[in-house]
């Protein structure tokens, strides 16, 4: 029973979760505590249209959590999450321990920058589209 260090991102259906963002929150740490985690941090990451669509969801909230647990557990709490309809996907890593303390604190203090998202929209905007045959 060996206790590591994970990071959680959680894509959450965004029309549910900003009914009650407070209980959206409150069911992914008791799918948690539920497999005896301790939530190390969590905060809301950010709010973004989906590049595809994910269960028919064009848009979606990320929620970044930081936890400790037995690596057994996984299992189960990928599988609870599975279950919630509130979670379109979650990805869990794992963390190195010498780089818990700067992941957590550079998460915590940081946003995604939304000026590096529209410039790589607009980067694809502009490449050239390649002609049809039946174009020549």
């Amino acid at each position: 029973m060996s206790v590591q260090t994970y990071e959680a991102m959680f894509l959450l259906d965004s029309t549910k979760a900003s009914i009650n963002w407070d209980v959206t929150v409150q069911q992914i740490h008791e799918i948690l505590t539920r497999q005896k985690a301790e939530i190390v941090a969590s905060r809301q990451w950010d709010e973004r249209r989906l590049a595809y669509a994910v269960d028919g969801h064009r848009k979606g909230v990320y929620l970044l959590t930081y936890f400790k647990v037995d690596s057994l557990a996984l299992s189960s709490i990928s599988h609870d999450c599975r279950l919630n309809d509130t979670i379109l996907r979650e990805m869990i890593l794992k963390i190195h321990p010498k780089l818990i303390e700067p992941l957590i604190e550079s998460a915590m203090n940081s946003t995604p920058s939304v000026e590096e998202e529209r410039r790589g929209e607009d980067e694809y905007e502009e490449r050239p589209r390649r002609r049809r045959r039946d174009d020549a």
